[in-house]
């Protein structure tokens, strides 16, 4: 059995995919109700708190594989390596982003620690690191919808954007079949760079009518991040990477995806296509 230790959006596609191949899945979550979905798909629902490691231990109970997905904070996910290797799993995939121990971004230094404690864990395992979600967009479809813009501190800077549900596909095919992934990394991308720009021209053909794109500083995103409601900690950790963007951060491609999969990365175009109704 394969344990996924949220249900976000990757989790959520891991689940759904896997769950479609007849392969045992349970899901770690503190709110069951939130997942009917899931268990009507066939996945056993586990309630439990990453920040609790009795409730990690009875997750573990029967588990061979565990799809480690969270919001990359280190005690909870350092829970789960430890939860994982008193239970003998035998094999993790860590669903990451960029790592770097200096990083100005809070959550890549976070990702650093959990890294370093899977590997001292001597778990086999696979890490999976993801370009920008297209599905990041989707917070602003709403402002997009009634304001026919967007703004954001990445500038004009290129993205290798992916979209969440290739990921969630990847997660899901090798936590299904771990042979031969042992100690790899697989960098996951669209097939093209694309700006904010190309974002909006894009949206623009869509949804039939213009969408215009603002670059913005990064005390503008930061405060236009807050008045939405983003948690001050994550909208400064979101407004950091936006700037890096700019500086070209996020400007490299991969064909991990289309290799392990055996098709095609999602273009942008068909993620904005299969969502036009939030953008419109």
């Amino acid at each position: 059995m394969i344990l996924v230790t949220t249900a976000g959006k990757v989790g959520t596609e891991a689940v759904l995919t896997l769950a479609a191949r007849e392969a045992r899945v349970r899901v770690l979550t503190r709110h069951p109700d939130k997942l009917d979905a899931l268990a009507a798909a066939g996945a056993e629902i586990a309630v439990g708190d990453l920040d609790d490691p009795s409730g990690i231990d009875r997750a573990m109970v029967g588990i061979s594989t565990v799809l480690l997905v969270s919001p990359a904070v280190p005690a909870q996910e350092l829970n789960v390596v430890a939860g994982a290797a008193r239970a003998g799993v035998g094999h993790v995939v860590k669903v990451s982003s960029k790592a770097s121990a200096d990083s100005p971004i809070a959550r890549r230094r976070g990702q650093t620690e959990i890294e370093a404690g899977l590997i001292a864990s001597g778990l086999p395992h696979t890490v999976l690191r993801p370009n920008a979600y297209m599905q990041n967009l989707l917070a602003l479809a709403p402002a997009i919808a009634a304001t026919s813009s967007f703004g954001s501190a990445a500038g004009k800077g290129r993205i290798g954007m992916v979209d969440a549900r290739d990921v969630g596909a990847v997660a899901a095919q090798i936590a299904a079949s771990p042979a031969g992934h042992a100690g790899r990394t697989y960098h996951l991308t669209g097939p093209e760079l694309i700006s904010n720009y190309d974002v909006a021209e894009v949206l623009s053909q869509i949804v039939g009518r213009s969408i215009t794109y603002r670059e913005l500083s990064y005390e503008q995103n930061l405060a236009a991040l807050v008045r939405a409601g983003v948690p001050e900690p994550i909208a400064v950790m979101n407004a950091q990477a936006f700037s890096l963007i700019a500086e070209g951060d996020a400007e490299w491609l991969s064909d991990d995806v289309p290799s392990l999969l055996g098709r095609p990365a999602r273009s942008f175009a068909r993620f904005a296509a299969d969502h036009a109704a939030a953008f419109s």
